[in-house]
């Protein structure tokens, strides 16, 4: 059974430091957007990984799981989303204000054969923070951050990798909106100019 988890990292210094998914958009918190849209894909809320000690505050009954080891960025979260999974998992940063039940059914379809199914929203361009990983993905992933490697796709050589094509994406929704993340006011400002 496929899990989601929310990757809940980063400074958001471009944002002053504040929570990114803790914004509104269309009125409504990304957090909440994103915990709706994995409700309705699975029939349960994602888990929550979040080192901070608010987290357990942000959206009451998430099951929260802290960072296994700190300092490790979004590769070292999906790392622990894994392993606190069991199996496999579909990570989401927490700043994807538009992800849609539809799109993470689509990547979890195929996920039982591969150690990671990630979109592409353009030609070459991978969303590896809004994509499924297989259990065959932990110990990977574990070697590579235990040779000092950081990038969220620096692993991806030594693994079964199945990409969505953007023509298949284009069937669930403007890949720009899709994968629209927030990182600056202007991000943001853009997200609440999209129609809900």
């Amino acid at each position: 059974m496929v899990q989601c988890a929310v990757i809940a990292g980063g400074d958001a210094r471009r944002l002053g430091g504040l929570p990114k998914g803790l914004l509104e958009v269309h009125g409504h918190r990304i957090l909440d957007r994103i915990v709706a849209a994995c409700q309705a894909a699975f029939g349960r809320p994602p888990m929550l990984i979040a080192s901070s000690p608010a987290a357990h505050r942000w959206v009451p009954g998430l099951t929260v799981v802290p960072d296994r080891l700190a300092g490790l960025g979004p590769l070292g979260g999906i790392e622990t989303a894994i392993r606190a999974a069991g199996g496999s998992v579909i990570c989401l940063a927490w700043d994807l204000p538009f992800v849609t039940p539809e799109l993470l059914t689509a990547v979890a379809a195929p996920l039982d054969q591969f150690d990671a199914v990630i979109p592409e929203s353009s030609p070459g361009r991978l969303e590896p923070l809004c994509a499924g990983y297989g259990p065959g993905a932990l110990p990977i992933i574990e070697a590579a951050l235990a040779r000092g490697e950081r990038r969220v796709t620096g692993w991806l050589p030594g693994a079964r990798v199945h990409r969505i094509p953007p023509e298949s994406l284009a069937a669930l929704g403007e890949t720009s909106r899709l994968f629209l993340n927030i990182n600056t006011a202007d991000d943001l400002a853009r997200a609440n100019a999209v129609l809900p």
